[in-house]
């Protein structure tokens, strides 16, 4: 099994033994080649769900109170039921990692969708079953290649939505937008897309959040256009825990494009340095000291 994908805050090492690992869904394990939910299901659909993904680092469970939260939280905005508390739904998770024997180094994607349809429509009202719960658990580690270099971003026209259009806190399946500004960097030579405000203010990436380093001081937007980034929440705690500003605030790209560093942070990556963006250096034109010192915090704070 091979990673097409190599450049990118989503990208990780190959790993064969993802070939055995089985999927569960609602309740059962199948192989990968057999994991599989109806056309009719509402996520196939429409989008219509929610998700998350976590980490297991040594036998632990990153941040689970934190993903469950957001989970329920986005499922109650959509009058979504998932159809089991949260304990419960954690114990699948850890039945699952159990089922495939996992201790370390795991992603976990939990995809939740509305469940089976009658008909394929955008109407809830004609859900004919329960949520459909599929629960991806495949071994994954950061490309540290990548760290060692640091991303190309490239500031796409494509907008970050507003909460009166779309609210980013909501960790829907619905991710067209974010797709076309990734194929939008993709198509100009970057990794991944810098994404705006509708006011022009420095937001989020397509996947990840943006932070920019000035002295000691780390930059990130005011979080209410960008997601509800779990690993964002946790860097922030870290700098100011450690003595060192953090302002969570608008600024522009001239702004960013003065900074020493620049990183951006997710579950997956951790903390993944940026070294240029819309082709200019930021900084050094390499990963710069205040992000080494960051990501380092971070890990020994999960445990790696």
């Amino acid at each position: 099994m091979t990673n097409t994908s190599q450049e990118s805050a989503q990208s990780y090492a190959p790993d064969a033994r993802n070939d055995s690992v089985e999927v569960y869904v609602n309740g059962s394990f199948f192989a990968r080649d057999k994991a599989m939910v109806p056309v009719f299901d509402s996520g196939f659909v429409l989008g219509d769900g929610v998700w998350e993904g976590m980490r297991l680092v040594k036998g632990q469970l990153v941040a689970i109170d934190d993903h469950m939260a957001r989970l329920y939280e986005g499922a109650n905005a959509i009058q979504l039921d998932i159809g089991m508390q949260p304990d419960a739904l954690v114990g699948e998770i850890w039945k699952t990692l159990h089922h495939n024997n996992m201790q370390d180094g795991v992603h976990i994607r939990l995809m939740i969708s509305r469940g089976l349809k009658s008909t394929p429509n955008q109407d809830p009202r004609f859900i004919i079953g329960s949520a459909t719960i599929v629960i991806v658990a495949e071994y994954k580690r950061p490309n540290a290649a990548l760290k060692a270099v640091g991303l190309k971003l490239m500031t796409s026209t494509t907008r970050c939505s507003t909460p009166d259009v779309f609210d980013l806190r909501l960790n829907s399946h619905s991710r067209l937008n974010f797709i076309q500004a990734l194929l939008q960097a993709i198509n100009m030579g970057a990794d991944e897309a810098l994404m705006l405000d509708d006011r022009g203010f420095v937001a989020s990436c397509n996947s990840t959040n943006f932070f920019i380093v000035r002295g000691q001081e780390l930059w990130t937007s005011t979080g209410s256009t960008c997601f509800n980034g779990i690993t964002r929440s946790k860097v922030i705690k870290l700098w100011r825990d450690a003595g060192k500003p953090v302002f969570e605030k608008d600024y522009t790209l001239a702004e960013t494009y003065a900074a020493d560093e620049a990183f951006v942070t997710g579950t997956l990556g951790g903390i993944t340095p940026v070294s240029r963006i819309d082709g200019r250096k930021i900084g050094q034109g390499q990963p710069g000291p205040v992000t080494s010192e960051i990501s380092d915090l971070y890990r020994r704070s999960i445990g790696e």
